[in-house]
């Protein structure tokens, strides 16, 4: 008999009543409408007290009945159905579970459990510790999640000293660990300060506010070791405990997950843009490596990107080249509109290099005498600096990885020059980085995971702009006496920008694909997305003009 209710206490865990409930009064998804990580107040702002309370109350009868159940079997009985029908909650049989798992977390469920286990010989001293400790979290916290947490961890703790059976006390640290796992995602929020308090405005889009993602990853060990999450492990790989390959290869087996946030950008016509920071920790090499884990890992980044609410998300670094840069993430996604950066990225150069052209010959060195290269030049944005330079040096040196397209590439720009009636410089194509060492002006746009130029292929006194992500020159080269060396794409949104990463382009400064992902949000144009491998020029001219009038400003 005490076997047929265990099973049955696992089953009412499953019922979906909440779901039901608020389909029923409302007519709306509450899997949608409670957006990932944005919590209570974003629930009751998008579905109404009523149906949440009721929802919330559904919730808390299914853990009083189930756990009273096995009270009458006795306290152990009812700590063992206390985790059944938690566990039949979180993890529903599919015939219950609507088509997917759902979202709700269960705090109904365990504020239930919590008086069943009272109605079943727990005591009402230890009952009400425990309900004291979780208003405590809440009261001096301000996070539902971790209220919520505290009630298995203090039952668990408090039932280790009952007198029930073992396999009660193993039911009551389950219970916790159920919670935990189920959890993960707010600890590692509230460990980087990006889960949302009670009282705090939840980042939701509106006519005063825009949300976006970004999809970022870790360029080294040390960037990954940045968040909370994974900085236990940095002691343990220095010491030798555990190896690099190791980390990796744990790192693979991590979904995509929310890392950081953005707040504080307002643009000029008085708008707040949050941006939500994505990321599946995968270094460089691992992206390219192996691109069929790379582009499922930017499918389900973009599809948490959705679930959070946010209508871009952008595809940065190395993220911007996996699925035929983008593409395919935006075929399996069409939910949110998907963007690898390249138009505003190629905006930002084309609005630099007057700049530094201008900065170059105020420093005494005339271009039409001076030796350019270009590395990567094989690449959309790198030719793109080409056809701009061309006409003003001397001699142009052309370098990539594939000698025939640079041929063709060189060719064409020949032509296009004469046709204007610009001048032509000697132009120079090879594969062999060394070329550049007579260049006076390096310009370098790869998308190489480890640096390309290292100090024997720079000569004393060059310029060298930097568009590369991760960048193209190693830190060394700025040893070299009089090297100048300039970071590209580089741009300061509007207002008081504040996270909790550091990105490496400097304090209130993002990439120029990041600020493409906010102006495209912002302006709702997603016509003018950027995917694939072209770049329509009415596009890079439409994000320059639009992010000078919302306020963002190129670095130079």
């Amino acid at each position: 008999m005490v076997f047929v209710l265990a099973t049955l206490a696992y089953l009412l865990g499953a019922l979906p009543l909440g779901y039901w409930a608020i389909r029923r009064l409302t007519g709306q998804d509450p899997r949608l409408a409670s957006a990932y990580n944005l919590g209570l107040e974003n629930t009751l702002e998008r579905l109404g007290p009523g149906p949440v309370l009721l929802a919330w109350g559904l919730d808390f009868l299914k853990g009083l009945l189930a756990v009273w159940l096995g009270g009458q079997f006795g306290l152990s009985w009812a700590v063992i159905f206390a985790f059944l029908v938690y566990l039949g909650h979180l993890y529903p049989p599919r015939f219950l579970a609507q088509g997917t798992l759902l979202r709700g977390r269960g705090a109904g469920v365990l504020v239930g459990v919590v008086l069943g286990l009272y109605l079943s010989g727990l005591s009402y001293l230890l009952t009400l510790v425990v309900l004291l400790v979780a208003a405590l979290g809440l009261v001096f916290s301000r996070y539902a999640s971790l209220a919520a947490l505290t009630i298995p961890g203090t039952l668990a703790l408090l039932l280790s000293f009952e007198p029930i059976t073992g396999w009660a006390r193993l039911a009551a640290w389950g219970l916790l660990l159920a919670a935990l796992w189920r959890y993960k995602e707010n600890i590692g929020r509230m460990l980087e300060g990006t889960e949302p308090r009670l009282g705090e405005p939840p980042p939701l889009p509106s006519e005063r506010q825009v949300v976006c993602a970004f999809m970022i990853h870790p360029l080294t060990l040390d960037d990954l070791f940045q968040s909370p999450r994974f900085r236990w492990a940095r002691p343990l790989v220095e010491r030798g405990l555990i190896s690099q390959s190791l980390v990796e290869n744990l790192a693979e087996a991590i979904r995509p997950m929310k890392v950081g946030e953005l707040r504080g950008v307002k643009t000029s016509d008085g708008r707040e843009i949050r941006c939500h920071l994505i990321s599946a920790p995968l270094l460089p090499h691992q992206i390219t490596g192996k691109p069929e884990l790379a582009t499922q890992r930017a499918i389900q980044g973009a599809r948490l990107a959705k679930e959070l609410g946010c209508t871009v998300v952008g595809l940065g670094a190395f993220w911007s080249v996996v699925g035929e840069k983008g593409r395919m993430v935006q075929e399996a996604v069409p939910e949110i509109e998907v963007t690898n950066g390249g138009a505003y990225t190629a905006g930002t150069v084309k609005a630099a290099i007057p700049g530094i052209l201008a900065h170059f010959e105020q420093s005494g060195r005339h271009l039409q005498e001076a030796t350019a290269a270009v590395v990567g030049a094989n690449g959309v944005v790198a030719f793109g600096i080409a056809r701009q330079i061309a006409p003003l040096v001397g001699k142009l040196i052309l370098v990539g990885r594939n000698q025939e397209r640079l041929e063709k590439s060189a060719a064409t720009l020949k032509q296009n020059l004469e046709r204007k009636g610009q001048p032509v410089p000697q132009l120079i194509v090879t594969t062999d980085i060394s070329a550049i060492r007579e260049a006076d002006l390096i310009f370098t746009a790869t998308s190489d995971p480890q640096p390309v130029i290292f100090p024997q292929h720079v000569k004393p006194g060059a310029w060298i702009y930097d568009e590369g992500v991760p960048p193209d020159v190693d830190a060394s080269v700025k040893q070299v006496p009089g090297v100048r060396v300039i970071p590209g794409g580089v741009v300061r949104p509007p207002g008081a920008m504040t996270g909790n990463l550091d990105l490496h382009f400097g304090e209130g400064a993002v990439p120029a694909c990041l600020a493409e992902t906010m102006i495209l949000a912002a302006e709702k144009a997603y016509e003018r997305k950027s995917l694939g491998g072209e770049t329509k020029s009415e596009n890079i001219q439409f994000f320059v003009e639009r992010a000078e009038a919302l306020g963002f400003r190129v670095v130079d």
